[in-house]
């Protein structure tokens, strides 16, 4: 009965449905976190928004569990599900920009090099992560952090508007004027409420930035740690570097007497003239030793945001942890850097994204974002390409985060969190906000249809 059920959702779908037996259903159901392994029973590869539709129905009306991938860069892989049906958005990339007003249309499907290519053509961008292969979709429900946060907020903070398709099969949209209680619940808190079919984004100036790589031998890590934070709430908001501790990758084109070696960078971006770029970040390197190589130059903003692609290609083992860290003391500094003379891999990390500027002029409970007042979001980051190493860089991603948590806050963004996480994180990560999520949750999915995902549960629990 099942068999007969699926194949008349086929027939009725414009885009491809993939069953187990399928030559393609291998490399259609991968996921970019290698490490994760997940056998949906279908997959619904979308066209439209009516077979997002004609999908939902389908599973509800079948009892079958759902996963939504949009972009497919989840590090959890909640992207997927094991013997449920994977509703598939990638063919939904289509990008419309409205120069005159500043406002970008993006389907589900986007990458956010989909966004960046599509509005550089106008001298605009849409502030969203540091790598152009994150989904626009689940980047922007989960909150959003990048280059531009400082003077331009999170992702969420430019959200205008978004079509949802709701457990029930019907769609709404959700903006300040219409349905405005899921619009704030869109706003950081992930994939619980519906299936997200289009977002409209107000877009910003940004064109060819000053920006790029600065590594300095670990050894240096504590100076240019401190430097970095004393001088970013100095600096203009134009400017967005993070720092983090890693390895110099084994790689040309970076210097052969450097490769390997266990390093700090700081990764900045100064939105505006090279001239002006170059004088802010001289305030930062008079204060630092000389480092083992600057690669910071002008370059258009797209070109930054693929920087770092080729080295984390789709395929490779990923385990993370983060927090939200309102404080970087001299103390945590000095067990960040114990921590990551410990590195497991070449790829491996820590980064701190700044959490400031314009993230701080919006209100704690104007989103589903909780967290306003954090400074930085932390992500520790296992990564290698050996499936052999996994245990390896997951045990080390472990100790890391649990030394050097009780110098953070209890929440931590949910797009840095893992599936094997109790729910205490993401109630701290939401803090006040959380219960009015649960009513919210209680409205929209009261079955709790949207369940694979950091889920949110109603109060009447069914799933």
């Amino acid at each position: 009965m099942q068999d007969v059920a699926t194949e008349a959702f086929a027939a009725t779908m414009r885009g491809p449905v993939i069953r187990r037996t399928d030559s393609d259903y291998d490399d259609v159901r991968s996921l970019y976190n290698g490490m994760i392994d997940k056998h949906p029973q279908v997959i619904a590869r979308c066209a439209d928004v009516a077979d997002v539709v004609t999908a939902v129905n389908f599973a509800r009306e079948n009892g079958l569990r759902v996963a939504i991938r949009g972009g497919g860069h989840n590090g959890p892989g909640l992207g997927s599900v094991e013997d449920g049906l994977m509703i598939d958005m990638a063919l939904m990339k289509g990008v419309r920009v409205d120069p005159a007003n500043r406002t970008v249309r993006a389907g589900p499907g986007c990458t956010q090099g989909d966004v960046d290519d599509a509005t550089h053509v106008y001298g605009l961008a849409v502030p969203a992560g540091i790598v152009s292969t994150t989904g626009i979709a689940g980047l922007t429900l989960g909150g959003g952090t990048g280059y531009l946060t400082r003077k331009y907020g999170l992702t969420i903070d430019s959200l205008l508007e978004a079509d949802v398709v709701l457990a029930d099969g019907s769609i709404v949209t959700a903006s300040k004027s219409e349905n405005s209680d899921l619009y704030w619940g869109l706003r950081g808190g992930g994939g619980n409420f519906g299936v997200v079919t289009s977002f409209s984004f107000q877009a910003h100036p940004a064109g060819i930035v000053y920006a790029g790589p600065i590594f300095w031998d670990l050894e240096d890590a504590a100076t240019v740690m401190r430097a970095y934070r004393d001088f970013l709430p100095t600096a203009p908001e134009e400017l967005g570097a993070f720092v983090g501790l890693k390895t110099v990758p084994p790689v040309d084109p970076f210097p052969a007497e450097h490769q390997g070696k266990h390093a700090c960078a700081i990764i900045a971006c100064y939105n505006g003239p090279a001239e002006t770029g170059e004088a802010v970040i001289g305030e930062l390197l008079g204060k630092v030793p000389a480092s083992l190589f600057n690669w910071m130059s002008a370059m258009p903003f797209p070109t930054l945001q693929s920087m770092f692609d080729p080295f984390f290609p789709k395929g490779l083992q990923w385990y993370w942890r983060g927090d939200f860290v309102k404080e970087l003391t001299n103390e945590a500094i000095e067990v960040h850097i114990a921590q990551a003379r410990k590195l497991p891999s070449a790829l491996s990390l820590m980064h701190l994204y700044p959490i400031d500027g314009a993230v701080h002029r919006v209100g704690r409970n104007d989103t589903a974002w909780n967290t306003r007042n954090a400074t930085w979001s932390m992500v520790i980051a296992g990564v290698d390409a050996n499936p052999q190493k996994a245990g390896e860089i997951t045990r080390w991603t472990k100790d890391y985060w649990e030394a050097i948590h009780a110098y953070s806050d209890r929440g931590g963004y949910v797009n840095f969190m893992m599936d094997d996480e109790d729910d205490s994180r993401l109630k701290a990560t939401y803090g006040d906000n959380y219960d009015r999520l649960v009513s919210l949750k209680g409205k929209y999915d009261p079955t709790n249809f949207f369940c694979v995902n950091q889920n949110i549960r109603p109060e009447t629990r069914f799933e």
